[in-house]
Parts: C-alpha cells; sequence; structure tokens
C-alpha cells in the first residue's frame, strides 16, 4: 500500500465512526504484543526496551507501546527527538500526556529528551555492547520522511545502527523512502519491521531487493475494515498537492471547456464555476458564438470563447472549431479539458469531438453528450481519462460491450434495495467491471453510490442527496473532475475525489436550501470542502 493511500484510509476511517486515537491504540498494542514474543523466543532473561521516538505518528504507536510492555513488566526507556510540545499528531501527544500523567511514577519508566548530539553521546544505550541487554524500537520517522536527515536524527540511527541490541522498526525502517524504499542518506537496519494494516510499497520493494534493509516483516491487524479503503471521503483532500506561497495564476490549474449550444448554456457555465470553487486558477470555454453572451453574462470570472461563426452555424459546435480549439489549448497551456456539457447531439459536434479526443494528449473529462458521440475505441488506451455516466449514459457508450450483461445492468437501477447483501452487490460490481475494464481510463458512474472504476480498483461515494437530482449537478462533478486532473491528480484519484466533493457540496446545499437548492449552488460550498484538509 502507498503511504499516502494508508493516510486517506486512516483518516476515512473515522467517517466509519472509528476513530484514529482507537487505532492507534490498536497499532500499539499489536507491537508490544509483538515486542514480547520477539523478546521471548530470543533471550533467557528480562530485557529493556528502548524506544526512539520523532514527531509523528509512529511516536504515539510507541507511546501507546509503552504502555503496554510495562504491563508486561518490561522495563521501558523513550528517547524522545521531539519536543513533547512539538509532537505533530494530536493522538500521539494524547498518548504522551498519559504516560506523563503516570506520576509518582510507580512503573520502569524513564522519557529522556535528547536535544542535541551530545544527548545521544552520552546515553547508556551508545555505549553498551550487550546484545542481550536491549530492545531498540524505532519509532523516528516511519512513512514522515521529507528531504535530508536532520542532524539529530542521523546520529539517532548510527547510534541505533552500532548497537548490539536486537533492532525493531515500526512501519517503515526510520531514513527509508517508504514509497520507493530507497536510502538517500542511511537508514536504520532492524532485524524486524513492523506494520500496520498493509506492507509500505517502500517496504516491498526494498524487502525483495536486499531482506536484510527491513529484517523479518511482519504485518499487524488493527481493526482497519475493508470499507476504510473502498469507501471516498475527507481523508482523500490530502492528495491534493498544497498550493506554494509563490505560485501564481495559471500555476494551480488551467482548464478548458467545450460545450454549449444555442439552446444549453447552464451546463458548461455550472461545470465553469465548479471548476473554479475546486481549485483551477483559470477556467476557459469554448462555445458557439451564439451562446458565449448568455455564459459571459452568468460570471465575469469564467473566459468565454466563442467560436467563429463557420459554414454558417453559430449554434452548435462543428468540426470547424477545431482549429481554434486547438489554438485556445496550445496558447493558453491548458491543463485538462472537458468535452460535451450542453453541446447537443448534431452530427457535427461528434465529428469535432471524435478528432479532438484523438489529437489531444492532455488529461480529458467525457461528460453529458460527449458520451453519446465519442467513440470508445478512439480513447480506450487513455489512461489520463474520465468518463462520468448515469447507467442509461453507460449502456450507450460502451454499446459494443453490454450484450451479454443486458439483463443485469436493467436491473442495477434497484441497487438501492440490495446495497446490505453482500453477494447481490458483489455481482453488480463484478458486471460493472466487466464493462469498464475495456477503457483504460476511469469510469464514474453516478448514482446513489456513486461507483468509480479503473482496471480492477473500485471506489464507492456515499455523499449526496435526494436534491441532486435536480438538472446540472452531473456538470457540476464533470467540472470539479477537471479542476483535479488539471491539479496533478491521476484519472482514479481526481475522479474518486470529484464525487466526494460534489456530493458533500449537495449535502450542504440542501442544509442550506432545502430540496429546492441549485445545482449552481454546489460551488458555494466547494472552497470552503477543499481547505479542509488535515
Amino acid at each position: 500500500m502507498d503511504p499516502i493511500d494508508m493516510m486517506v484510509t486512516d483518516i476515512n476511517c473515522e467517517d466509519l465512526g472509528l476513530s484514529r486515537l482507537c487505532l492507534m491504540e490498536n497499532a500499539g498494542k499489536c507491537l508490544s504484543d509483538e515486542i514480547a514474543t520477539i523478546s521471548t523466543f530470543t533471550f533467557s532473561k528480562p530485557v529493556k526496551i528502548a524506544i526512539f521516538t520523532g514527531s509523528g505518528g509512529n511516536a504515539g504507536d510507541g507511546f501507546v507501546a509503552a504502555r503496554h510492555l510495562l504491563n508486561r513488566g518490561f522495563e521501558v526507556e523513550i528517547f524522545m527527538l521531539t519536543s513533547p510540545k512539538d509532537i505533530k499528531s494530536i493522538d500521539a501527544q494524547i498518548n504522551f500526556e498519559i504516560l506523563e500523567n503516570m506520576v509518582p511514577c510507580i512503573s520502569r519508566l524513564k522519557i529522556i529528551e535528547l536535544n542535541d548530539s551530545s544527548d545521544i553521546d552520552n546515553i547508556e544505550l551508545a555505549k553498551s555492547d550487550s546484545f542481550s541487554e536491549y530492545i531498540i524500537v524505532d519509532g523516528i520517522l516511519g512513512t514522515g520522511i521529507k528531504g535530508d536527515l536532520r542532524k539529530k536524527v542521523k546520529k539517532s540511527i548510527e547510534v541505533i545502527n552500532n548497537s548490539n541490541a536486537l533492532k525493531i522498526s515500526i512501519d517503515v525502517p526510520s531514513g527509508m523512502n517508504p514509497l520507493t524504499g530507497k536510502i538517500n542518506d542511511i537508514a536504520v537496519k532492524p532485524e524486524y519491521t513492523i506494520t500496520f494494516h498493509k506492507v509500505k510499497t517502500g517496504v516491498k520493494k526494498a524487502s525483495l531487493n536486499n531482506e536484510s534493509s527491513v529484517g523479518g516483516l511482519v504485518i499487524c491487524d488493527i481493526g482497519i475494515p475493508i470499507e476504510a479503503e473502498i469507501f471516498v471521503g475527507n481523508g482523500d483532500l490530502i492528495r491534493l498537492k498544497n498550493r506554494d506561497d509563490a505560485s501564481h495564476k495559471g500555476n494551480n490549474g488551467r482548464i478548458l471547456i467545450v460545450g454549449g449550444n444555442k439552446d444549453y448554456h447552464g451546463a458548461p457555465t455550472i461545470a465553469g464555476l465548479s471548476a473554479m470553487s475546486s481549485g483551477a486558477d483559470l477556467v476557459y470555454i469554448a462555445t458557439p458564438e451564439s451562446t458565449s453572451l448568455a455564459i459571459k453574462q452568468k460570471s465575469p470570472d469564467l473566459i468565454v470563447k466563442g467560436l467563429n461563426n463557420c459554414n454558417g452555424s453559430k449554434n452548435y459546435l462543428n468540426l470547424d472549431n477545431l482549429d481554434e480549439i486547438m489554438t485556445i489549448i496550445d496558447k493558453n497551456n491548458i491543463d485538462a479539458i472537458l468535452i460535451g456539457p450542453g453541446s447537443g447531439l448534431n452530427e457535427e459536434t461528434g465529428k469535432l469531438f471524435n478528432i479532438l479526443v484523438k489529437k489531444i494528449d492532455i488529461p480529458i473529462v467525457l461528460d453529458a453528450d460527449a458520451l453519446k458521440l465519442v467513440n470508445p475505441l478512439l480513447i480506450k488506451d487513455k489512461d489520463n481519462l474520465i468518463v462520468t455516466p448515469h447507467l442509461k449514459e453507460l449502456k450507450i457508450f460502451f454499446n459494443d460491450y453490454v450484450d451479454d450483461y443486458i439483463d443485469d445492468l436493467n436491473n442495477l437501477s434497484n441497487i438501492s434495495n440490495f446495497d446490505k447483501d453482500f453477494d447481490k452487490f458483489n455481482e453488480k460490481l463484478s458486471v460493472l467491471q466487466s464493462i469498464t475494464r475495456n477503457i483504460n481510463g476511469t469510469v464514474v458512474l453516478k448514482g446513489k453510490y456513486d461507483l468509480i472504476f479503473n482496471g480492477i480498483n473500485f471506489r464507492v461515494n456515499r455523499t449526496g442527496n435526494s436534491g441532486m437530482t435536480v438538472g446540472g449537478t452531473g456538470d457540476s462533478l464533470a467540472g470539479i473532475a477537471t479542476s483535479l486532473l488539471s491539479q496533478g491528480l491521476n484519472s482514479y484519484d481526481a475522479g474518486a475525489l470529484a464525487t466526494y466533493l460534489n456530493g458533500k457540496a449537495g449535502d450542504f446545499a440542501k442544509e442550506q436550501y432545502g430540496n429546492g437548492f441549485l445545482a449552481s449552488h454546489l460551488s458555494e460550498f466547494l472552497g470552503i470542502l477543499m481547505e479542509n484538509i488535515y
């Protein structure tokens, strides 16, 4: 499991009512159990436990483990490389305070702050050359490594490695990149690595290349349900890149929306407003000349390009608009493009869309009428693609692949009737995956529960409400998805997070306006949601 996916899952447990404090308790207890087991099988006498801690969640796991190890009769020393006030994890802070409150100290516990390198040189552990005296627990960095190691951290790792004690790393050996398994400077060389829920990608890679870099690998179940991985939640917001304070206009996403016709200007407008509200810096809309004025009047924030009246048609998009659209993409360094909202089903529009998707390499979102006009064979190999159909549009878009599943698809409209039936729900998921796997991109199937498919992977979004049957909420979703693609998310993560944000904005809109809320109201809440990042 990639470290970011683990962090997302950790946070999303809270959407299920499972607190991260509870998970930390489970992790610390599992850690203490494994340490006690290793101690029993390795040593013939009681040994001291030395736990090195940093500022993150691994420190909290170490603090919890210390309590349980004390109850087992071990003598525990905690060496803190971070001042208590600088512990970043709230849950770790809580567990440190529990230890701090254990005064007068009846348990055999010592807490030592290591303020500089000289403090590290003077600890008893640094002077000991006995294997049977200590078990060292490495909870310094784990998945929290960023950049070069600080001098104090590097010194601690050297002391740990030079010790003859048995060494155990929590989750990831400190100094090892948790994603790649590479070691840029120095890393703890443990006899064992104890990890929680699933092995981190870097540890797996490192163990395959050089087993001694991680030692024996122990995986602890800490009670995270599979739903916490599958359900999209608030934790998915941490996939977004933090904005650089020095960034300027356009650095955080430039998108183009191609859509609209003489009868429909609302769809591209709603998509554009939601795209801006979900973080895109610049939103361009390429639309027929007859539609452009109406969109301009809706918002001064959108950059509207009324396409030239080619072949006497200013009412719908057509093949003669291709060069002008390509110029907009190239001239403005467009990062992602949305095709289809409000475009209509004119045959000439279809020709334009099919050539457009073949010519461009930037990430694409296909929505609404584009799903009825674009041939899926033209985009089947594109990874940077999101399509956003409801069930009827899915049948149309994947027309060549649904014949064997038509009865199942016809029954799928009643998905809410069996959402608590494991067998039936999984049977329907299997059918949908068989269909959606015919393209490499991401398929977002809109419904009571939005289902997000990418190859063998799938996720479920549960936000949203019955008020979102109002026209335009799908256009809002497409705009958000395009915005997230422009900000660097891959198609799977962008598609999943877009459904969560759109549905959550709908929940806020219903609370504010009741069932009479409008799709244009969703953009009011997206900025607030985007800021709710852990």
